[in-house]
């Protein structure tokens, strides 16, 4: 399919994120199916070609089932998280628009239905959305990232930058508060951003959102990427509470103390201590960014050090993730770019508009720049790539990644490497007794071989405006001895030893 996202090239700011995509076993059949959110025109809002839902056929192959899974939804979609809202074993869509958020709700006979009354209706613009279990009372509450005010029928005059007219924004627009949602536990929400400490801060230019236990106190905390503002960092208090801590901890800026414009986030343990570190994407001219976490309480930029700098400046980066696609037991990393302003070119903007993918593969303490040569023809293609999700698709044990493009095909990159199932481990995880977060989300999984450890977190979130699988992936090295440890939402912990490759799924057990 071809995403929708206003017109081509891009002429107000509305039109430029582009739509996420949510990986989803939605027909419980054991492979993860596809939800595409899709947008729609500055002239009918409400009414584009819709979003659509793929069901995996396995081998890479989907098929288009969205009118038979029974899906109307029409409006300008954004961001998607996916979740079991109501505990009834289904996973649901919670899907951010222009316009009123929607929840669509798995009815689990093969399709999904719009709840109206999900208490999530915001109007405004929304961008991201994370599920979570904030106060581990066993179900998940939702967190929705806004953007701005912006009235397609009266745009604001243009801009200048660099020298050259441009659409204007977020510069001179109104930014707008992001919501935080408690799940009352049948499936509808409320807002309690105000009660929540949430609001403390004036708004930000949101557009992604990581929830997960950033400080190790076994409760998730939420991560929030602003456009051209400060990121935020809530640490949760417990009870629905939480603090901004984000300039305190260093990860609202970078080392030089300046704002940053984070679209994409990724997750990863780069320097081994079993703490989640965090790398964010940014505005052309500008480098991308690695925050190390040192201890739970403080974050260091170390992006120049491990080799993620000055060869990010002439991108504008978007979805990014860590993952292991060569299976030597360290996670590499890939993000996709494409400039916002269709005036973009290396003589006006010292960036083009359409830009190749970046892939780095992991090497010791840096990040090494892989080529065309060496990863394949399609690290050299220039796309206005957004959003992407990356799992094993096919069932061969690697990693294969979903890229979505502004105004684009959907492409499906396949990572080619030779099956072998003792090089790979895929974790998922099922908890039975809580029915309303069954996939973990907030669980951490701890595989250690030999003198190895290697560190996942499940999360809420993704990449940018979209859905991360709540699947853990791990290369396992040849000859060690190997352990899981997982580490349950509410704290207990189990032990797998001497566990196997190849794919794993772990029941929660009452007995540590």
């Amino acid at each position: 399919m071809t995403m929708t996202c206003g017109g081509t090239p891009s002429q107000e700011i509305l039109e430029v994120n582009g739509g996420g995509l949510g990986l989803i076993d939605y027909d419980r059949d054991g492979d993860l199916d596809l939800f595409v959110a899709n947008g729609a025109t500055m002239s009918d809002p409400e009414r584009g070609p819709g979003s659509r839902l793929f069901r995996n056929e396995g081998g890479l192959r989907f098929t288009d089932v969205t009118d038979e899974a029974g899906i109307t939804l029409r409006r300008w979609a954004m961001g998607v998280a996916a979740g079991d809202v109501d505990g009834d074993g289904w996973d649901d869509l919670a899907v951010t628009c222009f316009g009123p958020n929607t929840l669509l709700r798995n009815t689990g006979r093969g399709g999904f239905e719009i709840a109206g009354n999900a208490g999530i209706e915001d109007p405004g613009w929304g961008t991201s959305a994370a599920f979570g279990d904030l106060d581990r009372d066993g179900d998940l509450d939702l967190y929705v990232v806004n953007y701005l005010d912006f009235n397609p029928a009266a745009p604001p005059p243009r801009a200048h930058h660099k020298g050259v007219e441009v659409m204007n924004g977020p510069h001179n627009l109104q930014p707008t508060a992001d919501i935080l949602y408690e799940n009352l536990g049948n499936g509808t929400f409320r807002d309690i951003s105000e009660a929540s400490g949430v609001r403390v801060r004036p708004p930000g230019f949101g557009l992604n959102v990581a929830i997960l236990d950033f400080d190790g106190d076994g409760i998730v905390d939420i991560f929030v990427g602003n456009d051209s503002m400060a990121n935020f960092l809530f640490r949760n208090l417990g009870d629905l509470r939480f603090e901004e801590i984000g300039l305190a901890t260093g990860l609202a800026a970078n080392i030089d103390g300046s704002n940053q414009a984070t679209m994409g986030i990724a997750v990863g343990d780069v320097d081994g201590n079993g703490r989640p570190d965090v790398f964010t994407t940014n505005f052309a001219n500008d480098t991308n960014t690695l925050h190390l976490n040192l201890d739970g309480r403080f974050y260091d930029d170390r992006t120049q050090q491990y080799g993620l700098g000055l060869v990010s400046r002439p991108y504008l980066g978007w979805a990014c993730v860590f993952a292991d696609f060569d299976h030597d037991g360290d996670e590499d990393l890939l993000s996709f770019n494409g400039h916002v302003y269709p005036e973009a070119t290396p003589e006006t903007m010292d960036s083009a508009y359409a830009q190749p993918p970046l892939l780095f593969e992991r090497r010791g303490r840096r990040f090494v720049p892989l080529t065309a040569d060496t990863a394949g023809d399609w690290l050299a293609e220039p796309h206005r790539d957004r959003t992407a999700v990356v799992a094993d698709l096919d069932g061969d044990g690697d990693l294969d990644a979903i890229v979505g493009e502004l105004n684009g095909p959907v492409r499906v990159l396949r990572n080619d490497r030779p099956p072998d199932p003792a090089t790979w481990l895929l974790v998922t995880l099922d908890d039975p007794a809580t029915p309303g977060n069954r996939h973990a989300l907030g669980a951490r999984i701890d595989f250690t071989t030999g003198d190895h450890r290697q560190t996942r977190w499940i999360y809420g979130g993704g990449p940018f405006q979209s859905a991360a699988a709540p699947v853990a992936h791990f290369g396992v090295p040849p000859d060690e001895p190997r352990t899981l440890l997982v580490t349950w939402p509410d704290g207990m912990t189990q032990r797998v030893d001497d566990a196997p490759t190849g794919a794993l799924t772990i029941v929660k057990s009452e007995v540590p």
